[in-house]
């Protein structure tokens, strides 16, 4: 079983920036792919950003975050990131972390394990 903790969300002035943290405990050797995705209600939930856990490929992103998302990873702490900088209204979700086997799965939302999420609220 793995365990994904989110932290970092809050309310932002649209222009402004927030870094996401997601902590990864517990193990799954099936799990290769992480990433970041967000969900408004109503809707489903979106892929942000993610990449192969261990590296080697390339970081993915969401096309309305391209430029302004940056994801990172830091494997000997089983963290991942997402700086969010020049935020907007439209980027106002919940947060969540996921983890799952491949990058095609993360990229579809197909997701093995889900952190709790982490509200990001942007004013105007």
């Amino acid at each position: 079983q793995v365990q994904l903790t989110e932290s970092g969300g809050g309310a932002v002035q649209a222009g402004g920036s927030l870094r996401l943290s997601c902590v990864s405990s517990g193990k799954d050797l099936s799990l290769h792919a992480m990433g970041w995705f967000r969900q408004i209600p109503g809707k489903e939930r979106e892929f942000v950003a993610g990449a192969a856990w261990h590296g080697g490929g390339g970081i993915y992103y969401g096309d309305s975050v391209k430029g302004r998302f940056t994801f990172s990873r830091d494997t000997s702490k089983n963290i991942i990131f997402l700086q969010m900088n020049d935020l907007k209204s439209d980027d106002a979700a919940v947060y969540f972390c996921g983890a799952t086997d491949t990058i095609a799965d993360l990229r579809e939302a197909r997701v093995d394990y889900w952190g709790q999420g982490t509200q990001v609220t942007v004013s105007s």
